[in-house]
């Protein structure tokens, strides 16, 4: 059997009817899996890097325990997802022939929920008390903000979802809210005081209704351990030996529970990656990975750096690029692959050209055998796929879209494109619709009036009097919706793209903010918009605004139809995909786009403290997903009128021996702000073939 047989994924067993599937540990694991699962007792950290095993680990580890006779029942296994505990659960079975359950296995919540079922008393709620969702937990903040005596309608102040995410972190953190304002939400700290009291309120409203939220379960376990001497030895006494999956995404409160569980046997066996602590924003905190040896002295450190997914020319890059953090346990990954051919890095004029590349690979690619669903394109941010998802609606390639939904389906992106519908089409009914109840003040029957008054109005009456046909607080809405029109309406003779451009300036932004935690993306998407409909414009000034909507609409209702290439089928659908969604997945060829000056790392983690190093393990991540090609590509230009963006820093972190720096053909076409700088034949000649991309900007800005 081969090496990578031997230990890939699926294992081989030898199996007695009587007993046990007697497991050949030595056979099926290498030197660094076996050390863990042979030497893990008391506490211990195993920094397993990317496709280096660590599952087959775990699951090995928890083998090893029974086959020596360890009560399943003494063995708490901790992962962060369902899906990973059903893998866990589901490995366990195979190689114990099925007869072995772990009944202390799942996620950190479905655990919380099984212990607090028992002693919901002791927290002051019964057996009986129920889980809200998401959407339940919304509706019982908006009854606390309402008894705030906070009206939404008249006076701007965050969503219940805006409300809900400011909570949620500052509670997994163990950060006050003014802190949590001031440094993630400071358009809001002047309701810091109201805020408090909303948070007061729903702990309130919860406890009354004897529910408990998804938060709620880690909080009240945590304090349910702390404060209570007897029920906490009851735990740790059961709980012999303590493995969890994924220790860097742990926040406070989870570590907390782990050191509490573990505090009699001293067993604690945790697993992770520093160099993928991706989730800050979700309150995970990298300190509890490193500083674990603080919290556990005597703590034994184990390396798997064996890397059976991608070729040492994937791992070159990615171990020199993870290199340049300062806050990290140094290890290097190293390959089981031949070797292949090196990483490409491609500059091209701008996100058009891009797609266009990455389209044209992904068929050549298709036709060389690989598989589409063998093909995945990962991004920063979700606006940075709008320009190859229009590529490729228009090449007939199909592809799945993972970590939300697809661009021109965003609600945002149709709230904008309703306004401009609205403009060029007064007749259109169902724009209308959209953007009216977004208004304060107009509801379903105030919008029927208005579209009637728009309706028997001509195209030249003024719009401002049509808002006499709402009552007095509907027309505090109407005036803001002619606040948003006339910032359409003045884009106008400048194309569809400053249209757009006007209402990012306009209250709608304001809309956003209040609305959405995650606006500052939401208003990235709709510059990006803005960037696609630059090109609707003709040399001579002319808007072609119907042309633009048209395009937009096509673009919207596409349907990816099986068989749309003669060699593709409903499953074979190339990956579009955020590149935190992609952790955890791999794919034989990976190309990772706009890592570009700005971009990547992203200007707000530039701004944030140690931002830029999670940025370069969220690019090392990416990179650590290809298993034979990697492409890396960015455009020079952010959008049609703007000045050049240049590279990412990180490419510039990467050593030239170890890319292939691809020419870009078309560096004539740039178009520079002021159209009077008409550049000709601009051309990259580079002394030899390694010389970086970043070498020709550098002569651009000579220019």
């Amino acid at each position: 059997m081969s090496q990578s047989n031997q230990r890939g994924d699926k294992a081989t067993y030898s199996y007695v009817a009587s007993e046990f599937y007697m497991i050949n540990f030595e056979q099926e694991l290498n030197k660094e899996q076996l050390e863990v699962v042979r030497n893990g007792d008391g506490a211990c950290l195993v920094l397993a890097g990317a496709g280096s095993g660590k599952t087959r680990a775990i699951t090995y580890r928890v083998a090893y325990l029974l086959e020596r006779g360890v009560d399943p029942a003494s063995i708490l296994l901790l992962t962060f997802t369902n899906k990973a505990a059903r893998e866990m659960a589901s490995r366990v079975a195979g190689l114990t022939g099925g007869r072995i359950q772990l009944p202390w296995s799942g996620t950190f919540h479905h655990i919380a929920y099984r212990i607090l079922k028992k002693y919901a008393t002791v927290m002051g709620f019964t057996h009986t008390f129920s889980i809200l969702d998401s959407e339940d937990a919304k509706d019982m903040l908006k009854l606390c903000i309402a008894s705030e005596g906070i009206d939404r309608s008249n006076k701007r102040f965050p969503s219940p979802a805006v409300v809900g995410a400011l909570l949620s972190f500052a509670r997994n953190a163990e950060r006050t809210i003014a802190d949590v304002l001031e440094e993630k939400y400071p358009q809001w700290i002047e309701h810091a005081d109201t805020l408090s009291r909303v948070a007061d309120a729903y702990r309130r409203r919860k406890r009354d209704a004897n529910v408990m939220d998804f938060d709620d379960l880690l909080v009240h376990l945590f304090l349910l351990l702390s404060s209570s001497e007897q029920i906490r030895t009851i735990y740790a006494t059961q709980f012999r030996y303590i493995m969890v999956d994924e220790y860097q995404d742990t926040n406070k409160i989870q570590a907390s529970i782990i050191r509490l569980c573990s505090s009699i046997h001293h067993n604690v066996l945790v697993v992770g990656d520093d160099a993928q602590s991706i989730y800050s924003f979700r309150a995970a905190d990298i300190t509890n990975i490193l500083e674990f040896e603080r919290q556990y002295p005597n703590a034994r450190i184990f390396r798997l750096e064996t890397n059976y997914r991608s070729t040492p020319d994937i791992l070159n890059v990615a171990n020199e690029v993870i290199a340049q953090n300062t806050r990290q346990y140094k290890k290097e990954l190293k390959s089981v692959r031949e070797r292949f051919t090196k990483p490409e890095i491609h500059a091209f004029v701008d996100s058009a050209e891009e797609a266009r590349f990455i389209a044209d690979r992904i068929l050549e690619l298709s036709d060389e055998g690989v598989s589409l669903s063998e093909i995945a394109v990962l991004f920063r941010a979700a606006f940075h796929s709008q320009a190859l998802e229009i590529e490729l609606t228009r090449r007939q390639i199909p592809y799945d879209y993972r970590g939300g939904v697809r661009f021109f389906e965003r609600a945002h992106v149709k709230d904008v494109l309703a306004y401009l519908r609205i403009y060029a089409n007064r007749g259109d009914t169902i724009a209308w619709m959209r953007v009216l109840t977004m208004q304060t003040g107009i509801g379903p029957s105030g919008a029927e009036k208005i579209i009637q008054a728009v309706k028997s109005s001509t195209a030249e009456d003024s719009l401002d009097r049509v808002g006499a046909v709402l009552s007095a607080r509907g027309q505090l809405g109407w005036a803001e919706f002619l606040r948003i029109w006339n910032e359409v309406d003045a884009g106008y003779a400048r194309g569809p793209g400053e249209m757009i451009r006007g209402i990012c300036a306009s209250p709608y932004k304001e809309y956003l903010e209040a609305e959405y935690p995650d606006y500052r993306e939401r208003m990235q998407d709709i510059e990006q918009l803005a960037v696609f409909a630059d090109q609707y414009i003709t040399r001579e000034g002319d808007s072609r605004l119907s042309d633009f909507l048209a395009e937009a609409s096509l673009q919207e209702s596409y349907t990816v139809v099986s068989g749309a290439r003669a060699d593709s089928t409903e499953q074979e659908k190339i990956v579009l995909s955020t590149i935190h969604q992609a952790k955890g997945l791999e794919w034989e060829t990976v190309f990772i786009v706009h890592v570009a000056a700005g971009q990547f790392p992203s200007e707000r983690s530039m701004r944030e403290r140690d931002g830029v190093e999670e940025e370069r393990r969220l690019f090392y991540v990416a990179i650590t997903r290809a298993k034979k090609f990697l492409y890396l590509s960015y455009p020079l230009l952010a959008s049609s009128f703007s000045m050049l963006q240049g590279p990412s820093s990180f490419i510039d972190e990467i050593s030239t021996d170890l890319v292939h720096h691809e020419r870009t053909d078309r560096m004539s076409s740039l178009v520079f702000s002021d159209p009077s700088d008409d550049v000709d034949d601009i051309t990259y000649e580079p002394e030899d073939e390694g010389k970086p991309v970043r070498s020709f900007l550098k002569s651009l800005d000579d220019l």
